[in-house]
């Protein structure tokens, strides 16, 4: 489920609009291009249309709906550019991360990554893709907090959650699981042994990875993706 937590503690009717779409776009429940109706959302929560439309807006905000006048709002397709420019950022922000993560890594922070690890090994053991995904999620916040920048991760969630519909289908189709458990486990023992540049090398072969996923879904899925 989306990470919505609210200053106030409250939760509106618009959080779980938002959150219901949220995680049926992330699950591919709705795919890059389907057609979603404000009126149909509105009668299935058995509410009014403003509500909705609110919760639109929060989703548009994110790149994750297009919402365009006297036409029906879709699921926002996958734009290149925008994927070159999310990853551009987030390396340049994950590469500062590591390399601080392993100055600052404690005994105590090694068996957290330890503990991590193994939890997503687990999940491949029940084949849990969505489990997986969330402790990829909490794995990039740990390295976060070892870094006493847990601020960074507010950029780093921003900018994974515009290509992590990609993701998800690599995982779904390509089962790569092991292999970025193998990315997390370098990682991991790059920052326990305090190295800083192996860290960072690990980090961008990481994310390298959704290259092929990208280019074997924009042959097969053209329709996934906005024209040129």
């Amino acid at each position: 489920m989306a990470d919505n937590t609210r200053l106030s503690g409250r939760r509106t009717i618009v959080d779980d609009i938002f959150d219901h779409l949220h995680d049926e776009i992330a699950s591919l429940t709705l795919r890059p291009g389907d057609k979603i109706s404000e009126a149909d959302i509105a009668a299935q929560f058995g509410v009014s249309r403003q509500p909705v439309r609110d919760a639109f807006s929060r989703l548009a905000n994110l790149d994750l709906l297009l919402i365009r006048p006297q036409r029906a709002t879709e699921v926002r397709r996958f734009s290149i550019r925008e994927i070159e420019k999310s990853r551009f950022v987030r390396l340049a922000v994950e590469k500062e991360v590591l390399r601080r993560a392993a100055e600052h890594c404690t005994t105590e922070h090694a068996a957290q990554l330890n503990a991590a690890l193994d939890e997503q090994n687990q999940a491949i053991a029940n084949r849990d893709v969505d489990g997986f995904g969330n402790l990829d999620y909490a794995f990039h916040r740990l390295i976060c907090d070892i870094a006493d920048a847990d601020f960074a991760f507010d950029v780093i969630l921003a900018e994974k959650s515009k290509v992590d519909r990609l993701c998800r289908l690599g995982l779904s189709k390509e089962d790569r699981m092991p292999e970025l458990v193998a990315d997390h486990t370098d990682m991991a023992e790059a920052i326990k042994s305090h190295d800083a540049e192996r860290a960072v090398a690990a980090g961008i072969t990481h994310l390298g990875r959704l290259d092929a996923t990208i280019t074997r879904i924009a042959n097969t899925n053209a329709n996934y993706f906005e024209s040129a």
